[in-house]
């Protein structure tokens, strides 16, 4: 394969890979797609709508799981107990912002909408406030990707020629953190004393 059939790839197929990409986690493909936009492969208005779409509609899904499953389907899965434990504290204190902002909480961003769909959050306020805070993650973090594109056309000149190794960077750094963040051995909690 060589590079006009990756870049014909990307064209094709980037959309949808970028929809079900936020779907299941998210910003690492959104950079990537922000990055492809500033390339010209993507347009960035459609990457942010296309991510906008698949976090809010995989959020919802995951929401729902959690108030079908409830507190059991939890409890059923031990390495996330640290970080439901976590997300019911922050719920507790600050429901209106981790539901705004769940997104940004690096570690317990997967099992947020879960957790919030367990704690029997009334639906319509969870899906209004998951609007919201989908809009603004994926504008957010499409800009991000967008704007280290610019950067790196500044640091190289002409990104053109090195873009796809810079591609593949940040593809690797992304199923590295992906792999850590799904294969992450819980540490065992000491007795208190």
């Amino acid at each position: 394969m060589d590079f006009n059939d990756l870049q014909q790839l990307v064209i094709d197929y980037g959309y949808l890979a970028l929809f079900i990409g936020t779907y299941l986690e998210g910003e690492t493909i959104l950079v990537i797609a922000g990055f492809l936009a500033h390339g010209g492969y993507l347009q960035l208005e459609w990457v942010m709508l296309t991510a906008f779409l698949g976090t809010f509609a995989g959020d919802q899904t995951f929401f729902y799981l959690g108030r079908w499953k409830g507190i059991a389907f939890l409890e059923k899965r031990p390495l996330w107990h640290s970080k439901t434990d976590k997300v019911f504290d922050l719920l507790h204190k600050h429901q209106i912002p981790v539901i705004l902002g769940f997104r940004f909480l690096y570690g317990v961003r997967n099992v947020t909408p879960f957790v919030i769909g367990a704690s029997k959050i009334h639906p319509l306020k969870f899906f209004l406030l998951n609007f919201l805070g989908a809009g603004i993650w994926a504008i957010a973090v499409g800009y991000l990707g967008y704007t280290f594109g610019q950067f790196a056309e500044s640091i190289m000149g002409q990104v053109k020629k090195y873009e796809m190794y810079i591609l593949g960077t940040l593809v690797a750094i992304g199923l590295a953190l992906f792999w850590r963040s799904t294969h992450k051995p819980e540490t065992p909690e000491t007795p208190e004393e």
